[in-house]
């Protein structure tokens, strides 16, 4: 990372001008205040733009509006072929399309280059990394730390982007060159990692209502159930109150911590969970040291939700002056937002239980269509697939309507990715083949496509899934190697 991150470094030093445009989701906002603050202390001019996406209009008002250098951050590998006549550099770790691939990658330096436009990428794909070893911001903080490695007190934003993009899911802790941003942090003095337990809303959820929510796991009989998850931890000897603070899990003392983990394994396993369900209770988790206790800001896995309430209501410059320190006006309107977040995701698994999930033989999916966000959409899908009513053996495609046609968002298991599922391949082919443009992760991707051409769509993206998919190593207890 550090070679290509170097060369980046230049070409933004030896620029009068820096326009960085970045994504609206948690890694690029976090991305994109990185890459301003570390420009600001390096007295660069610069603008910041937010997109959706990155698509044919966008690039054409750049290349009309002639920017010395664009600085693309979480968005660029999959529109290469669209950026000729820019000077641009790109941190990004979404997939890369073939066309944008060359036939001989120059993987020590992580890097793209066509001499006869200037661009210059740093993708953990192009050294055969995958997209989970680092995010946008965790890119954009390698060109942050090559610009000065003071800028190490940065890397506790590169943690939330990274975590926002869940990726400390898979391994229930960071890996690849996310360790190496952890461990800047930590001796920067700004972030601090700990074995916890992994559920959401250590640091602002009474205790129960952090169990009552769980979904990864999902906990029988305490998920989705407040009575039960009260009685579970008055029966440890858990004093829920204090005065009138209801207290959450980080107000708990060491003792009552362990004896409410101890008590949630046993209760899984006495409930037929596996122990690989079990063992997504405990995990690495990742704390900003220099957040106030109880704060929003403290826990990265909580700050990266509250940064993504605000790109997806449209307010994502208000989750950059979060991330760039503004724990006033801004962080008082990123709540506000988060509130109604959390108020209209609700609202949304009615309209999904309106829609009904329909199967077929390999995917399965629902059609919102006005009912919920397009920005919002992928979201639904998640909490969509975590539900028990889903089948957990397919992935789910989630249909919207859009300002520019029909927004699709897919998500899988991480099972199923091990089987040699890839959703980024099967949105770029299935939305070429309408008429739209799609991309993403092996395990979340989206794609545009033309109104009424869902059912084809469908037909290719379930073919596809169908042939990806690989059979089980084990089928009915024979071995099927």
């Amino acid at each position: 990372m550090d070679a290509v991150a170097q060369e980046i470094a230049e070409r933004v030093r030896a620029s009068p001008l820096v326009r960085i445009v970045t994504h609206i989701d948690t890694d690029g906002i976090t991305g994109g205040a990185i890459a301003s603050e570390a420009l600001d202390r390096a007295g660069i001019t610069h603008e910041v733009a937010f997109v959706k996406k990155l698509d044919e209009p966008v690039v054409t008002e750049l290349k009309r509006r002639g920017t010395p250098l664009v600085w693309f951050i979480d968005l660029g590998a999959g529109m290469m072929h669209a950026l000729h006549g820019l000077d641009a550099v790109i941190t990004d770790h979404h997939v890369p399309t073939e066309r944008e691939i060359p036939k001989v990658l120059r993987s020590d330096l992580l890097r793209f280059a066509e001499s006869q436009d200037r661009i210059l990428m740093l993708n953990p794909h192009l050294e055969g990394a995958g997209s989970d070893v680092a995010s946008g911001a965790g890119c954009a903080y390698a060109v942050a730390k090559a610009l000065d490695p003071a800028n190490k007190d940065l890397a506790s934003v590169a943690i939330v982007g990274a975590v926002g993009d869940v990726q400390d899911q898979e391994f229930r802790r960071l890996s690849g060159y996310n360790r190496e941003i952890l461990q800047d942090g930590i001796d920067a003095g700004v972030l601090g990692a700990q074995i916890d337990l992994r559920l959401f809303g250590r640091e602002t959820r009474p205790a129960y209502k952090m169990l009552q929510y769980a979904t990864d796991p999902w906990i029988p009989r305490l998920s989705g159930n407040e009575d039960a998850c009260i009685a579970f931890l008055l029966e440890l000897g858990v004093d829920l109150k204090v005065e009138e603070h209801w207290r959450s899990w980080s107000d708990l003392e060491l003792g009552e911590r362990r004896r409410v983990v101890n008590a949630l394994v046993a209760h899984m396993l006495e409930r037929g969970c596996g122990s690989k369900e079990v063992e997504r209770l405990i995990g690495e988790t990742y704390t900003l040291i220099r957040e106030p206790a109880g704060s929003p800001t403290r826990d990265a896995k909580e700050f990266g939700t509250l940064i993504n309430a605000c790109g997806r209501y449209h307010q994502p410059e208000v989750g950059y002056r979060v991330c760039r320190g503004d724990r006033e006006d801004s962080l008082a309107e990123a709540l506000r937002l988060l509130r109604g977040h959390r108020e209209y995701l609700v609202d949304s698994m009615e309209a999904v239980a309106a829609a009904g999930i329909n199967q077929m033989d390999a995917i399965q999916y629902f059609h919102a269509a006005d009912t919920i966000r397009d920005t919002v959409v992928g979201i639904a899908a998640s909490m969509a697939l975590n539900r028990e009513n889903a089948a957990k053996d397919m992935p789910i495609f989630a249909f919207a309507q859009a300002s520019d046609g029909i927004k699709v968002s897919a998500r899988t298991t991480r099972e199923l990715v091990a089987r040699g599922l890839d959703l980024a391949e099967v949105m770029k082919v299935a939305s070429g083949a309408v008429g739209g443009q799609g991309g993403g992760h092996h395990a979340a991707a989206g794609a545009t496509i033309p109104p009424g051409t869902e059912p084809k769509f469908l037909e290719i993206a379930n073919r596809m899934v169908r042939d990806q998919i690989r059979p089980s190593r084990r089928l009915d207890g024979i071995d099927s190697r």
